[in-house]
């Protein structure tokens, strides 16, 4: 039984269609991308299955769950492309606050350790860099102790060094055995093969990829040269026509 079951979902922002019946659905333990262009609705739709946002048409179901129920809430773990925290408050002091708010939260501190914040403590937020800003959203994704985490547009800003180190973490959280549903932006610059490219610069083999990152909507074409590592090779048409997220 998947974990994430999404069945012809649609939302409309009064005239703007923002998902158009989209389906796909995520099996436990798998690292499940949706990629496509700035306003093809991908926020919208990782919004929707972690129950931010309502959906119009169609059907959502969680871990078998309603996404806007209470209990999902200690089982799923989300950042979102916008969070912020505030300027002056310290790495640790984040990862304490946010795992107060859950009954059997993990312990932080190996979150630290493990996603290498260790030596950052005691930083300010507004003193981190835009790498180690989403290496803490992802510890605080993962405060909660979740079975899946939600990752909105993990890698927008960073550079290429930054995004690999992204995609390696990952991996990683998936070894956890957290189930992990990412949306990532096609900006049309070869996004997708410059940072997807072979499993030592991104952390993701040929043998995996095919299950791990797969469109929901148009296609994907994965191709294996020797010597070449693994190149993506996607058509991208947007999942509604214009916009939303």
């Amino acid at each position: 039984m998947p974990v994430i079951d999404v069945q012809h979902l649609s939302k409309r922002y009064r005239d703007h269609l923002a998902v158009d019946d989209l389906s796909f659905s995520v099996e436990r333990g798998e690292i499940f991308g949706i990629l496509g262009p700035n306003g093809a609705g991908k926020t919208t739709t990782v919004e929707i299955i972690g129950g931010l946002r309502t959906a119009d048409a169609g059907s959502v179901s969680v871990l078998g769950l309603d996404p806007r129920g209470d209990e999902l809430r200690q089982r799923v773990g989300a950042q979102l492309q916008e969070a912020q925290l505030p300027d002056k408050l310290k790495v640790w002091e984040a990862l304490d606050l946010y795992s107060s708010f859950y009954p059997h939260p993990a312990d932080w501190e190996e979150l630290l350790e493990e996603l290498g914040l260790a030596d950052k403590r005691t930083t300010a937020y507004n003193k981190l860099s835009g790498g180690q800003k989403q290496r803490l959203s992802i510890a605080l994704a993962l405060a909660g102790n979740p079975e899946i985490a939600i990752l909105d547009e993990l890698t927008t800003g960073l550079d290429p060094h930054a995004r690999r180190e992204v995609w390696q973490l990952i991996e990683r959280i998936r070894d956890r055995g957290v189930t992990v549903l990412l949306d990532v932006r096609d900006d049309g610059a070869g996004f997708a093969v410059g940072s997807l490219r072979n499993r030592d610069s991104a952390g993701f083999g040929l043998d995996g990829m095919r299950q791990r990152l797969r469109r929901v909507a148009g296609n994907l074409e994965i191709e294996s040269a020797p010597g070449e590592g693994t190149a993506i090779n996607a058509s991208v048409p947007a999942i509604a026509a214009e916009g939303g997220g």
